[in-house]
């Protein structure tokens, strides 16, 4: 469950907006409170949040002081500022820090669930892209970050490899279409990917079907149809050999990692 943290050293304040958040939330979101900077720090050590909705002006250490603390920890959660019309300055700095966005006071009910639900919908963002950064094959980015470099047959190779992905594709059909003999085309790819043409072509199959069993509900068969696999049986076998997983079990860890994403 997803959790929100309300800082605020004013208790009418911070009671009142968990009050209208739990009625708002319905049960759907864990929504929790701290008197203090302070407080909040210490409990954020041991607990993760993904919306802090925070003061700017409190005693010990203000709200700016606690978002800067934070960000030497790590990535900022999605932040929501309270501020007073003359603390607009403090507001300004905590966009400047990297809040999401700002709330003045005297809080108004609406405007608050406005906020807090693109705030939500704002962390989904991160999660899916967080989720879709992770299908990203280490060595196909070290092969993609060194394309510049390649010569023009190599070039020419890797696009015709993706127009043809759903086909099945053999390194001498590509040679042929670059009009060079397969045993030299064979050398030539390994030395300026670094990757032999058999192993580029299996993990770029596999990064689109990842990325179509994370995205889509599509079928394990339609998928290996799509990314040029003949049988579904031979697709499934080459998944697993190289993710430790089958294609199905490696969907439904995604979903149960990141059950936004879909």
């Amino acid at each position: 469950m997803k959790t929100l943290l309300i800082v605020d050293d004013e208790p009418r304040t911070r009671l009142g907006i968990q009050k209208t958040l739990v009625a708002w939330a319905a049960g759907k979101y864990r929504i929790e409170c701290a008197a203090s900077g302070v407080e909040a720090l210490e409990w954020l050590k041991t607990n993760p949040v993904h919306i802090l909705i925070t003061d700017v002006r409190m005693p010990e250490v203000d709200g700016l002081q606690m978002l800067e603390a934070l960000a030497k920890r790590g990535p900022l959660p999605v932040v929501i500022v309270i501020s007073g019309h003359a603390e607009f300055e403090y507001a300004k700095k905590s966009l400047q820090l990297g809040a999401f966005d700002y709330i003045l006071k005297p809080l108004d009910k609406a405007v608050l669930i406005d906020t807090v639900q693109r705030a939500f919908e704002r962390d989904s963002g991160k999660d899916r892209l967080d989720a879709m950064e992770k299908l990203v094959d280490p060595k196909l980015l070290e092969v993609g970050r060194e394309e510049a470099r390649y010569g023009s047959a190599i070039k020419d190779a890797i696009g015709f490899i993706y127009g043809h992905l759903h086909e099945a594709i053999t390194m001498k059909q590509v040679a042929e279409q670059l009009h060079l003999n397969a045993s030299y085309f064979s050398v030539l790819f390994k030395e300026q990917t670094g990757v032999t043409f058999s192993d580029y072509l299996t993990r770029i199959r596999l990064q689109k079907a990842k990325e179509l069993l994370v995205a889509t509900r599509l079928p394990v068969w339609e998928i290996a149809e799509k990314v040029g696999y003949q049988t579904v049986k031979y697709f499934i076998k080459v998944f697993k050999d190289n993710e430790g997983m089958s294609p199905r079990q490696y969907r439904q860890q995604a979903a149960d990692e990141n059950p936004s994403i879909q």
